[in-house]
């Protein structure tokens, strides 16, 4: 069995700064209902083109009238005025209120022209066609005039901003039906090597299923991509480089998973190349040191380790903040933050950095990490330490930085 030793190995902060460079924004555009953009990246400023709310309107169910019949009104001298009418939400008052007037409305209805206050029906008692009023009304009591909210021309959202719960209502209050938003950025996963069976085969000797194009898809949805899983593929490097071509036709970004570090069947190495630039090959880190990237045009192909951990440890400190670049969306995909560690010790290695994932307990946090090749290291984990490369310890209560992943990958920092 042939083995190739690594060249001179990329340091962690190289590596993210190299694939960061080489993540291109994405300038695709599309117009989608504003009731399906919720954090959606916007393309374009949208400004107001009304006044909300358009016309003077209750807050109330009350009374519409003119404040100035209400002069002087008290329990000792109450007023009268003659009810001529009654006004929905959705309906207008024919005619302007004439000196003594009043008008019943509903919460959101169009005050009546002459009108300029409204007073609750829990303040008056009516008797008949006539209401009684005790105190005197003040111009504009319970009514939102045009543009109370926002008038015209006001910018309700600007370009390159996450479209908040807020910002759609405020995009619908205007009438505005749909929104231009940039394009979630494509991501290709292409798991291969000969021991992989898809799930739902029947197992095999020798064979174990899948399981990267699971957990890489569900972090390639929370980096605000749209994952498309393929099936295992031999290690084949004609088929390996056909399957990427025929990925590169569509999608942004290529992950391919196994085959990245320097045996016998690891292809990637020359295979990637063939694509452009080389952007590393081999990172001082652990697990995830079989790491590989090139710049294809604006789009980019990553050879993932194939053990599980390394797989996603890597997809979480490297590839993440690379995604979310090229989708237009801030940040990283973390927050950082501080921890302090709940065990005895954790050893730090000679020359490669080591990715610990964390789990919080108490305000403390507790590695899961169970080797490269178990799913489960990442079992309860939120969050990640990078420890230096060296020979120190991170002992118990130690507070060291944490990288706090953002929902739904995580939750808030501590």
């Amino acid at each position: 069995m042939e083995m190739r030793p690594f060249g001179r190995l990329t340091s962690v902060a190289g590596a993210q700064r190299r694939l960061w460079s080489a993540a291109v924004p994405t300038d695709r555009t599309e117009s989608i209902p504003v009731a399906a953009a919720f954090e959606r990246i916007a393309a374009v400023t949208v400004r107001a083109a009304s006044p909300v709310p358009s016309f003077a309107r209750t807050t109330w169910d009350g009374y519409a009238l003119r404040s100035t019949d209400t002069a002087g009104a008290s329990s000792r001298h109450p007023i009268s005025l003659e009810v001529v009418g009654e006004v929905f939400a959705e309906e207008e008052h024919a005619g302007a209120l004439g000196p003594g007037e009043t008008v019943a409305i509903a919460t959101g209805g169009a005050i009546p022209r002459g009108a300029d206050a409204v007073v609750i029906f829990e303040e008056v008692e009516r008797a008949g066609g006539r209401i009684r009023l005790v105190r005197p009304v003040r111009r504009g009591e319970r009514v939102d005039r045009p543009g109370h909210d926002f008038p015209r021309g006001t910018r309700l959202v600007r370009r390159g901003e996450g479209l908040t719960m807020t910002a759609l209502g405020t995009l619908s209050a205007c009438g505005v039906a749909k929104v231009r938003v940039f394009a979630r950025p494509v991501v290709a996963i292409l798991p291969n090597g000969n021991e992989l069976l898809a799930p739902g085969e029947r197992p095999r000797p020798g064979r174990i299923y899948e399981s990267n194009n699971a957990s890489l898809s569900a972090a390639v949805l929370a980096g605000g991509g749209i994952p498309q899983p393929r099936p295992p593929l031999p290690d084949d490097p004609r088929a390996i480089e056909r399957a990427i071509r025929s990925a590169l036709r569509t999608a942004d970004v290529v992950l391919v998973t196994g085959g990245s570090s320097v045996g016998e069947r690891d292809h990637l190495p020359r295979v990637l190349p063939k694509f452009g630039p080389l952007l590393f090959h081999g990172i001082a880190v652990r697990p995830g040191k079989p790491t590989l990237a090139v710049r294809a045009g604006a789009k980019i192909v990553v050879g993932m380790p194939g053990h599980p951990t390394s797989c996603m440890a890597n997809m979480l400190w490297l590839v993440l903040p690379a995604l979310r670049r090229i989708g237009r969306r801030p940040g990283p995909g973390w927050t950082v933050g501080t921890g302090v560690l709940g065990v005895d010790a954790l050893a730090a290695t000679p020359g490669l950095t080591t990715v610990v994932p964390l789990r919080f307990e108490r305000g403390r946090g507790y590695p899961t990490n169970r080797g490269s090749s178990a799913i489960t290291s990442l079992t309860g984990a939120t969050a990640f330490a990078l420890l230096p490369a060296g020979r120190g310890r991170w002992t118990r209560g130690t507070r060291r930085p944490v990288f706090y992943l953002d929902p739904p990958l995580g939750s808030a920092a501590r």
